[in-house]
């Protein structure tokens, strides 16, 4: 596939080229893996000078954590609404779950950090990590149990079946989306789960 290159002849502010450098970043992981994100590719599909980029992300790795940070962002601000929804009883918590394997799979999430820790630049990993802890502030507890364990348990599966779900799943003879469905099931069993209050044993029925 050629790469788009995008026109440059109306000039950009440095806010609108960085933008179109991390969206042709993006698009670049998404087609080819993290390893293809490089300044010299995003410069050739935006139609800017390598130098250009160095100015604005300082290094590749500069570009791709500024490509973390985006997704990030995104990703999250989708799952937050995603949550309140589906607490509200308006939403399938099914749509949590694709959201986050989405975002680690299909999306690219999961190489991009994957990328990062082998490449030993595990200070990329901030702004996802950042991103990660604002969405469970804001959310706050629910029902009365905080949220941090479960989404943990999301995460770290979600990044597990973007990295070797299709392998290990067929190895085993399960289903591709077996993951997704057990995480699922976690959410709903989470969401039935009695209050703290609701859990009182109930006091014996008068004499």
């Amino acid at each position: 596939m050629e790469p788009t290159i995008v026109s440059t002849r109306t000039r950009l502010t440095a806010a609108d080229s960085k933008d179109a450098a991390i969206a042709a970043a993006r698009a670049l992981l998404i087609e080819d893996g993290p390893q293809a994100v490089t300044l010299k590719a995003v410069a050739a599909r935006i139609g800017k000078s390598h130098a250009n980029l160095l100015h604005h992300f300082g290094s590749a790795a500069g570009l791709q954590s500024a490509l973390a940070a985006s997704m990030a962002e995104r990703i999250t601000a989708r799952i937050e609404d995603a949550v309140r929804k589906a607490r509200a009883g308006e939403a399938d918590p099914r749509i949590i779950v694709d959201l986050t394997f989405d975002a680690f799979d299909s999306e690219g999430a999961g190489a991009l950090a994957s990328w990062m820790i082998l490449s030993g630049d595990r200070g990329s990993l901030d702004p996802i990590m950042d991103a990660i802890h604002k969405v469970v502030e804001a959310l706050g507890d629910h029902q009365g149990e905080p949220v941090a364990p479960l989404t943990l348990s999301l995460v770290l599966s979600a990044l597990g079946d973007a990295l070797l779900g299709d392998p290990v799943s067929r190895a085993l003879g399960l289903p591709r989306n077996t993951a997704r469905d057990m995480a699922v099931a976690q959410l709903i069993a989470s969401a039935q789960r009695p209050t703290k209050d609701d859990s009182r044993p109930t006091p014996p029925a008068p004499v």
